[in-house]
């Protein structure tokens, strides 16, 4: 939910040198390489060969997480799934912040009857029904709703200068699109209870440490390794990723009995793809497989 934010720290105001504007369109041609052909306001979207990108591009605000960039983030998630050339996302930032918070100006003057008939973080909800595998590469500041945004992705690559943390505490309230569910899972009880109600924040050697995060590298490297999986991922059996995927996230839903079953009959399914065929025989014909992703 909220964090640091636009105005709640003073530590973390916007470099000089970064971009002027918020607004920025995503001009180009749907080549496989470049822009998205589409007009975003906060986001910047791109397609590397089976790779979608989107870098979050609210450089004045360190990238504070407002309504137009949920519902645009999750708009561009949503094309992503739906396009057959596409089988893996990055979600990035920029250098100093994958984002600081959300933004405080937005929901400052809010009322408990105003956000229970407009609950303005709903959009989020639209990440979790993503079929594709998302990356979180992330630098800098990863606080509050920018801590919650990268672990609502499938696993997040972190640079050796992140910090993550959810400080919604010191604003008055308390993490609201998924910081309490969320890194109680990915860290336990004990680490998610001390970060919460204290609001302090951990470095990215702590964070792998406690498994937030699966890889740390360094700056200069992190969106090239971002990439770099999220290529990998993408040029494997598209419908075995999916389920993969959704097996993995299974098991935090149901029972280890249930889990386990639903597994194996996600298992059996991969034998009516055309990639279970290819991939076998081609590992008994000790050759690269040719996945065409059905």
């Amino acid at each position: 939910m909220s964090a640091t934010a636009t105005k709640a720290s003073p530590a973390l105001t916007a470099q000089p040198s970064i971009a002027k504007t918020d607004r920025q369109p995503a001009a180009g041609n749907a080549s496989p390489h470049g822009p998205v052909p589409a007009l975003y306001e906060t986001i910047l979207v791109e397609r590397r060969e089976r790779v979608g990108l989107i870098t979050l591009n609210r450089p004045r605000s360190l990238n504070a997480l407002n309504t137009v960039l949920s519902r645009e983030v999750v708009a561009a998630l949503r094309a992503f799934d739906a396009d057959a050339n596409v089988g893996a996302v990055v979600i990035a930032g920029s250098p100093r912040a994958f984002a600081a918070g959300a933004d405080i100006a937005e929901m400052a003057d809010k009322t408990l009857a105003e956000l229970q008939t407009n609950d303005v973080f709903a959009a989020w909800q639209g990440v979790q029904a993503i079929t594709k595998p998302i990356i979180a590469a992330v630098s800098g500041y990863a606080l509050g709703g920018g801590c919650e945004l990268a672990m609502m992705c499938d696993f997040i690559i972190a640079a050796d200068d992140a910090h993550f943390g959810q400080p919604e505490i010191k604003l008055g309230i308390l993490p609201g699109i998924g910081g309490t569910q969320r890194l109680t899972r990915s860290v336990g009880k004990a680490l998610a209870m001390d970060l919460i109600l204290t609001g302090r924040s951990i470095n990215a050697a702590e964070a792998k440490a406690s498994g937030l995060v699966a890889r740390v590298v360094p700056a200069a490297e992190l969106l090239q390794t971002a990439l770099e999986a999220a290529h990998t991922i993408a040029g494997y059996n598209a419908p075995a990723v999916r389920m993969a995927k959704e097996a993995v996230n299974r098991a935090h839903e149901v029972s280890l009995a249930e889990g386990l079953l639903h597994e194996r009959r996600l298992f059996q399914a991969a034998f009516a793809t055309d990639g279970q065929k290819e991939g076998m025989h081609a590992f008994l014909s000790k050759r690269a497989p040719v996945f065409r992703h059905r």
